[in-house]
């Protein structure tokens, strides 16, 4: 019998593969598709998730096959790309996105790593081979899960290998659903709850040299509002070898109406192409076409007994703000952990119903801010005066007021301006992508409010209260080598960050661990384990030089204490609510 079967071999499934193995729990993967995705898909990647990856060993990988951060500090408006006068391709909007390529100062005192960008198509190939390097032999494509049954000790599963066209048996003690709906969740009759069909997109894979248009090296995604068409385009570059203006390919994304015939003809879609971005005879190569609904769905469960629905398969979103594959991914992060405890006998059962009152409610918000942030554009877009119902040279005239310097145009001007400065709850939604807080029976809380926060969406405001991801701190050991307290936190343990004067605490962790996974450690500025040169944790920790903070295992804040009164039975009990009984 296996630990874990994981159906699904996308961004979600191979990543909690990689988490399993590292905790050592015997995983088996089955994937329908002969390999990865051939499909760019999404691309960003967000701190958190490089966070996990680094835990991975391949965050370094990532980062070098990925975007240059000099080539993704922005994103910007254009009105077209090519065309026959000097108007068509002039940029009038431009906001910092993500962290502006690592320049921002919020950014960098969040996380010990910057986002990134690297297409699916060549993320989930690094993936595969590290997950395949950590369970050689357990990582199966083109295996398809054909049927399944579940009963009180496990999960029995028909795999059939598509390439020999044998099917055998697979029994486990858990399913993760990683497969994007397509099977598991149909199966046990899990709905999917929200908006649907937005918006009809068809994608565009190419390979072509624009550089003569997509002049400015420091915009990642180009946000075309097309006068002569009244419609809009996106433009994102794919790498591989280049970026930036330079890149070799790139996917352009196009709207369609629903009852629109052309968007369902590839010749149509290209010929579409062309027009929208003026490109004429220009030579360009076609890899795929692709045809996609806009929806924001969640699951109305995480989980069914002893399957746990993950990524896509619990929840979609529109691609507006990047969500969706880094939520995929921390919906792994957020219960391997928890599986491997159980699965070892270091927690109760009761651990594994924390997964869907911690994602779920993380998962709805992402989608809702992933609509607002696709209806928001549609607002820029009216807000500069194009329309799809008006002729080129109205579009045109109302573009160039943008521009004109004419005195009866600045309150037009400001007004657009001023639409695109709100994108930012798409491209600047730090507090979104990396402050969100979990609460359920895996926290313990402290009786503190939540921190006052003038913009939940933009500010990320670390803090070490219960719930909160771990503050990234810098700290020194004694040969000054820097670290920072994510660092500290090893795989499938717990960790107690004493203050300077916290001994009791670390002492009584240090008799604890022999029941419970813990380490412990001292940091203060002056004194500890560790030091804490600047003060950063200090500031974060929000409890005194005797107090102490609990971190999970995917680096979450469990529990505080602001005095060190019983450290042995309080630390102990707040195992024992986190945790279960301890097993003898």
């Amino acid at each position: 019998m296996h630990d874990v079967l994981i159906v699904g071999g996308g961004g979600a499934g191979l990543t909690a593969s990689m988490l399993l193995s590292r905790l050592g729990v015997d995983s088996l993967l089955v994937s329908a598709l002969p390999t990865t995705s051939a499909l760019p898909k999404a691309h960003l990647l967000n701190q958190r998730t490089m966070e996990i990856y680094a835990a991975l060993g391949i965050a370094e990988t990532v980062y070098e096959r990925g975007t240059p951060p000099e080539h993704m500090r922005y994103s910007g408006w254009y009105a077209g790309l090519a065309g026959p006068a000097d108007d068509y391709g002039r940029r009038f909007g431009l906001i910092e996105s993500w962290g502006c390529g690592g320049l921002s100062p919020d950014w960098a005192a969040a996380s010990p790593q910057r986002p990134t960008n690297l297409p699916q198509i060549r993320l989930e190939p690094v993936l595969k081979a590290r997950a395949e390097e950590l369970a050689p032999g357990r990582v199966r494509f083109h295996h398809e899960l054909t049927v399944f049954t579940q009963d009180a000790d496990g999960v029995t599963a028909t795999v059939l290998d598509r390439d020999s066209g044998r099917s055998y048996q697979v029994r486990a003690r858990y399913l993760l659903a990683c497969d994007g709906g397509r099977t598991v969740g149909r199966h046990l009759g899990i709905r999917m709850d929200g908006a649907r069909d937005l918006a009809r997109i068809v994608s565009v894979h190419l390979t072509a040299d624009l550089s003569a248009w997509a002049r400015d090296p420091e915009v990642l995604i180009r946000w075309l509002v097309l006068p002569h068409t009244g419609g809009g385009a996106t433009m994102v570059p794919m790498g591989p070898g280049r970026w930036g203006p330079d890149s070799e390919e790139w996917v352009v994304h196009l709207n369609y109406a629903g009852d629109d015939p052309r968007g369902l003809d590839d010749e149509e879609v290209i010929a579409d192409l062309r027009a929208a971005l003026g490109l004429g005879e220009h030579p360009l190569a076609v890899h795929l076409v692709t045809r996609w609904s806009i929806e924001g769905v969640v699951a109305d469960r995480f989980r069914d007994g002893r399957v746990f629905l993950l990524g896509d398969a619990a929840h979609r979103h529109p691609p507006t703000g990047g969500l969706g594959l880094n939520a995929a991914i921390q919906d792994a992060a957020n219960l391997a952990w928890k599986l491997a405890l159980v699965v070892f006998g270091q927690a109760g059962e009761r651990l594994l119903d924390t997964y869907e009152p911690e994602r779920r409610p993380v998962a709805a918000r992402n989608v809702q801010r992933s609509v607002e942030n696709a209806l928001n554009h549609i607002v820029t877009a009216q807000t500069a005066g194009i329309s799809s119902g008006a002729d080129a040279e109205t579009n045109w005239r109302h573009m160039r007021r943008l521009w004109s310097g004419l005195p009866e145009d600045a309150g037009h001007a400001r007004r657009v301006r001023r639409a695109i400065a709100g994108q930012s709850m798409e491209f600047n939604e730090h507090n979104i992508e990396y402050g969100y807080t979990y609460a359920s029976a895996a926290v313990v809380p402290d009786g503190t409010p939540d921190p006052d926060n003038p913009d939940p969406i933009r500010l990320y405001q670390p803090c070490a209260r219960p719930g909160h991801p771990l503050p990234h701190a810098w700290l020194e050991d004694d040969d000054g080598r820097r670290l920072s307290t994510h660092d500290l936190v090893r795989p499938g343990r717990f960790l107690l960050i004493a203050g300077e004067d916290g001994q009791d605490w670390c002492a009584a962790a240090g008799k604890l661990s022999g029941t419970w996974p813990l380490d412990a450690v001292r940091v203060g500025h002056l004194d500890g384990d560790l030091l804490d040169p600047r003060s950063t944790w200090t500031r974060h920790r929000g409890h005194p030089a005797h107090g102490a903070v609990l971190v999970r295992p995917d680096r979450v804040v469990a529990w505080r204490a602001f005095d060190d009164t019983d450290p042995s039975a309080r630390l102990s009990r707040a195992l024992q609510a986190i945790l279960g009984p301890a097993r003898a």
